[in-house]
């Protein structure tokens, strides 16, 4: 995550609010995409009719938001802090790796299925416009470091074994759970718990060497 400036908090990397943060029509305009997406979705959305709901006109939208991708990727932040939240469970030493690996993937899942429809979105806006993908890749990445700490840490405490760099481990981790979440949104031939327990296996794998919780994952 970026280091905050002095005296104000840290900002994803999804986030990319202006310096006016606390700025009304913003807040109207995102107000009103938010519910216009939930009606429509990302194809038919409709910068006009989101401007008209939000009380503004079409230049105060664009004087925030490049187009109607970057304004989705806006709505994002919410959903990147519960990520965030749900990769703390990982470093929580005081409980086993492979409960720990659970309920972090369970949170992901979680998190993802109360906002599927903003993944929906974030998913088209994605493959529409090449600054959103940009934006995407590198929030994903900046979760990147906090797992990497994580199995440093567990490698110097010898629950896991030494192996390839950890932050190239964690980076793949990573691109491991965006395929796990877009599994989960938009469905395919395995089931929510199967997609959960193999992408489990694959981590403890990937950290400790096992896939069953024994050996040095112990």
């Amino acid at each position: 995550m970026p280091t905050a400036a002095q005296g104000a908090p840290a900002r994803s990397p999804i986030d990319r609010r202006q310096p006016q943060r606390s700025d009304q029509r913003r807040t109207a305009i995102l107000a009103a995409l938010d519910e216009h997406l939930k009606q429509t979705g990302f194809d038919a959305l409709n910068i006009a009719e989101v401007a008209r709901q939000a009380g503004v006109g079409r230049s105060a939208f664009y004087f925030y938001f490049e187009n109607k991708a970057t304004a989705v990727a806006a709505l994002l932040e919410p959903m990147h802090d519960a990520l965030l939240a749900a990769n703390t469970i990982l470093a929580d030493t005081a409980q086993p790796p492979r409960a720990r690996i659970r309920d972090t993937l369970e949170a992901v899942a979680q998190t993802a299925e109360e906002h599927r429809y903003l993944f929906q979105a974030m998913w088209e806006a994605r493959g529409a416009n090449s600054a959103v993908r940009d934006m995407w890749d590198e929030a994903r990445e900046s979760f990147v470091p906090r797992v990497a700490a994580v199995i440093s840490a567990e490698r110097a405490a010898g629950r896991a074994p030494d192996g390839p760099d950890a932050r190239v481990l964690a980076s793949l981790l990573m691109e491991l759970n965006d395929r796990l979440v877009e599994r989960i949104i938009v469905g395919g031939p395995l089931s929510r718990r199967q997609l959960l327990e193999g992408a489990e296996a694959m981590w403890m794998g990937t950290i400790y060497g096992t896939v069953d919780g024994t050996g040095v994952a112990r």
